[in-house]
């Protein structure tokens, strides 16, 4: 009886007291969408795993060179450009059944799930503990395949899972489903993160082969999970298309990019991609060797962030039903980006570690602002036919620059810190500080440089506002 009323109570609770309920709607019950955003969750625990875990794992205790693992983990942004036309493929996919993005995840899955199952036998003969002695270089190409291959793989699943979301979600509940999606991908990263690191504290090559070949088997099947039942059949649709020309990659593609406000937007998403990562490769080499944290209090910085981004995530997805303009709430991350920076900045001189702790969760917080409205600005670039291929060139610019500005961070870094411990640079910035505080300030500019590409692109009022139907526990299937 009292089982029974609990129930009963939890049904009835209203849905501002259950994050993300109404992200749901009739078309799109709470249970199917929760569902759907497990490809997410795999995303996040590939990307934990290739630049997080595995790139500590290869250099410590494989023994691998630093350049070479930078190299493989950036080889995965090689690919990224190929996401527009992975997304304009599953916009205009003939299939016999009439689906258009369930081809293209589920392809990705299994290229992602190669990746994943080679990975650990690649990086153990990369390493030289393979069983039996060969070549260097045939160590290297096996490495370099299987992070390519699951670099591909997560994009391609990522880019038609994103349209998919896109395709099933109303005009009223898209923002939050895009919040949701940003939700889940961190959850995925932070939570397999956590899962790695607890497996692998006793490492043996063995465990390697156990925790990587896992990681592809619960990818395989959370994305079957998460596909199953997403995408109806339209043989109505495969009919009509048979009879229609095949549209041609290179003159959609020109047709978008005349646009100038698609082109504004990438420059825009792509400068402010750059501000927020370039810093990612040198915070807690910042709080260690200039602030003189131990290890376990930079460790921490990297839930700092996280907790700020997923704050950011939910705030964006209420504010976007709201009725806020995505542009402007991606500005308004660019402007609070700019505290953020100058608190890591000022953390230093004033030796102030609660300044520094502050400031990254600025950051977090001011780049999830940022990441959700240029999402939900992309999915609105092309309302209709070829929304895919506007999130795949969304998703390869940011994959872009988030590559490139990190290596250039810690390339510059290096350089400036070099050049001010010689003296190249004068007695007054003859310090270690010199080279953290170059990034932080380049970090500033870009984002001054964001905030011009992104004002013109703002409306002068805001948006409709939004009124998404209240969607309560007891909406929930079963």
């Amino acid at each position: 009886m009292r089982a029974a009323r609990f129930s009963s109570m939890l049904r009835q609770m209203p849905s501002r007291y259950l994050p993300f309920a109404d992200a749901a709607s009739a078309g799109l019950p709470l249970g199917r969408l929760l569902r759907l955003s497990l490809f997410q969750v795999t995303v996040g625990m590939a990307l934990a795993l290739t630049v997080g875990t595995l790139n500590r794992v290869m250099i410590v205790e494989l023994g691998v060179a630093a350049w070479l693992v930078a190299l493989m983990v950036a080889l995965p942004v090689l690919v990224a450009p190929a996401r527009a036309f992975t997304g304009f493929r599953s916009d205009t996919h003939r299939s016999a059944f009439g689906w258009r993005r369930v081809p293209y995840i589920w392809t990705g899955t299994l290229v992602q799930f190669f990746g994943l199952a080679i990975m650990p036998f690649a990086l153990l003969v990369l390493s030289g503990l393979g069983s039996v002695p060969v070549p260097s270089f045939v160590g290297q190409a096996a490495a370099a395949l299987a992070f390519l291959m699951t670099g591909i793989g997560l994009q391609t699943a990522q880019t038609a899972g994103l349209a998919l979301a896109t395709d099933l979600a109303t005009e009223e509940t898209r923002p939050r489903v895009v919040a949701l999606m940003y939700v889940m991908l961190l959850l995925g990263m932070v939570g397999s993160g956590l899962a790695f690191g607890v497996l692998l504290a006793d490492f043996t090559p063995k465990i390697l082969i156990q925790v990587v070949q896992g990681a592809a088997m619960v990818t395989l099947i959370l994305n079957a999970i998460a596909l199953w039942k997403q995408e109806a059949r339209d043989p109505a649709r495969a009919a009509a298309l048979r009879s229609t020309p095949k549209p041609v990659f290179m003159d959609s593609w020109k047709r978008f990019i005349s646009q100038g406000r698609a082109r504004r937007f990438l420059w825009a998403t792509g400068l402010g991609t750059a501000a927020f990562n370039m810093q990612d490769v040198v915070l807690e080499p910042y709080g260690g060797e200039i602030l003189g944290l131990s290890v376990s209090a930079t460790s921490s910085l990297t839930a700092l962030l996280a907790g700020g981004a997923l704050i950011g995530y939910i705030l964006s997805g209420r504010s976007l039903a709201r009725g806020i303009d995505p542009l402007r709430l991606a500005g308004y991350g660019a402007v609070l980006g700019l505290p953020a920076f100058s608190a890591v900045i000022f953390a230093a001189p004033m030796g102030a570690s609660w300044l520094f702790r502050l400031g990254a969760f600025g950051i977090g917080f001011s780049g999830g602002l940022f990441a959700v409205g240029t999402l939900l600005a992309a999915m609105r670039l092309e309302e209709g036919r070829f929304v895919g291929m506007a999130l795949g060139a969304w998703g390869a610019v940011q994959a872009l620059a988030a590559g490139l500005s990190m290596f250039i961070g810690g390339a510059l870094r290096d350089t400036v810190s070099t050049l001010a411990t010689e003296g190249a640079l004068g007695t007054a910035l003859a310090m270690p500080l010199t080279g953290y505080s170059a990034v932080y300030h380049l970090e500033m500019l870009l984002l001054f440089v964001t905030l011009v590409a992104i004002g013109p692109l703002v409306g002068r009022r805001n948006a409709t506002p939004l009124t998404p139907r209240k969607f309560g526990l007891a909406d929930l299937p079963g």
